[in-house]
């Protein structure tokens, strides 16, 4: 499953990102690693979705949430 599939409410693992190289080196960065939980707080049309990531909000946009695979995402961590 993708970022782009989960539900409000969800919290998923990261398993992979098939993003260009800075993109993908940025999420790091801000600490999108493999094996991270990501919490979906909101989504806004087509696969955009602000995210709670290690205590942090982000939006991110589709473009990078069809690109995040992830695991989990029923209710994981509630």
């Amino acid at each position: 499953m993708y970022l782009k599939d989960a539900r409000i409410g969800d919290t998923c693992v990261v398993k992979s990102m098939d993003l260009p190289f800075e993109l993908e080196r940025r999420l790091e960065a801000l600490g999108m690693t493999t094996g991270t939980p990501v919490s979906v707080l909101e989504r806004k049309g087509r696969g955009i979705m602000i995210v709670k990531l290690r205590g942090t909000r982000f939006a991110l946009g589709y473009n990078i949430t069809r690109s995040i695979a992830v695991e989990g995402g029923e209710g994981i961590g509630k």
